[in-house]
């Protein structure tokens, strides 16, 4: 799923084979590397960072990605100028019900057994995700005038991102906590953030789960409780596990950050990354595949 969260981000504007190509090279020199830092006995994991199921791992990891790929390849045609918002709101709800759904088992699963952990993984993956999406929605209505269906949706995967790392090990009052901020600071990076640096990342990759899988990352230091995950945090004195937690997202984003960069101009410079602006402007189904979705 890492790889895929990525094309996320530069959807409408890269050509099949560069896409497999560096999704290969990614999943091997980038994703690997960092699961196994802080998974496979590496010296994230073996530091003390916590993520119990892939707040650095997955999301930072290809939110981060995801911008990179959005500046290098540049903006769609049109952005700015034309709307592009989902063409379906209801298979885009549809989806975010599925993966609100699907990720029990994301974080719940990583217990890998049917216990108290595992449960209570569950327990705040559910509150986290519920108070991010209200927070999204009441940010929408307090600057917009208009709560959305599609702002809702956009903070309940802004809190399924967030509780990742944190699910195994904080109590329902820190998913709580860790929701609200989430709902915030991914609705600034996405409402905010992105307009004001000028990318065009298609999807919010980067706001939603990079932001996102940030926010999760570090609060785990804070909210940490020794009765569940068995470390403490910030709050029950802890106060080095923000440090640790803080030094995880730096290795993640500076790693991935730079070998995204390297490996997007190795691609570019053999097959090259993006479309024709006639294939774009057409369309890529169309033109890479001979097939029209409606």
């Amino acid at each position: 799923s890492t790889p895929a969260l990525i094309t996320g981000a530069f959807a409408d504007r890269m050509k099949v084979s560069a896409m497999l190509i560096f999704v290969a090279l990614w999943w091997i020199l980038v994703y690997s590397p960092v699961c196994h830092w802080v998974w496979g006995g590496g010296f994230l994991g073996n530091g003390g960072v916590l993520d119990f199921a892939g707040g650095t791992v997955v999301h930072i990891n290809s939110g981060v990605a995801g911008l990179v790929a959005a500046i290098v390849l540049g903006k769609r045609l049109g952005f700015g100028e034309e709307n592009m918002a989902p063409h379906n709101l209801v298979l885009s709800l549809i989806g975010a019900s599925m993966l609100w759904v699907g990720w029990f088992g994301f974080n719940a699963g990583s217990a890998v057994a049917a216990n108290g952990a595992a449960g209570m993984a569950m327990a705040v993956t559910q509150i986290a995700t519920a108070a991010a999406a209200l927070t999204w929605m009441l940010c929408e209505w307090l600057t917009l005038g208009k709560p959305s269906v599609l702002g809702i949706i956009s903070g309940a995967v802004a809190g399924l991102v967030a509780i990742t790392p944190a699910s195994g090990f904080v109590a329902p009052g820190g998913a709580l906590a860790i929701g609200a901020a989430a709902g915030v600071v991914c609705w600034w990076a996405v409402a905010k953030l992105k307009p004001m640096i000028g990318y065009d990342d298609s999807l919010d990759v980067f706001g939603i789960h990079g932001v996102g899988g940030i926010v999760g990352a570090i609060l785990t230091g804070v909210f940490a409780v020794e009765a569940i995950g068995g470390t403490k945090g910030l709050i029950e004195g802890n106060t080095a596990q923000v440090g640790l937690q803080l030094y995880g997202v730096a290795v993640t984003v500076v790693y991935s950050a730079i070998a995204t960069f390297i490996l997007l101009k190795v691609v570019d410079l053999t097959v090259g990354l993006r479309v024709d602006p006639d294939v774009e402007r057409d369309g890529l189904d169309l033109n890479l595949h001979g097939e029209v979705l409606h």
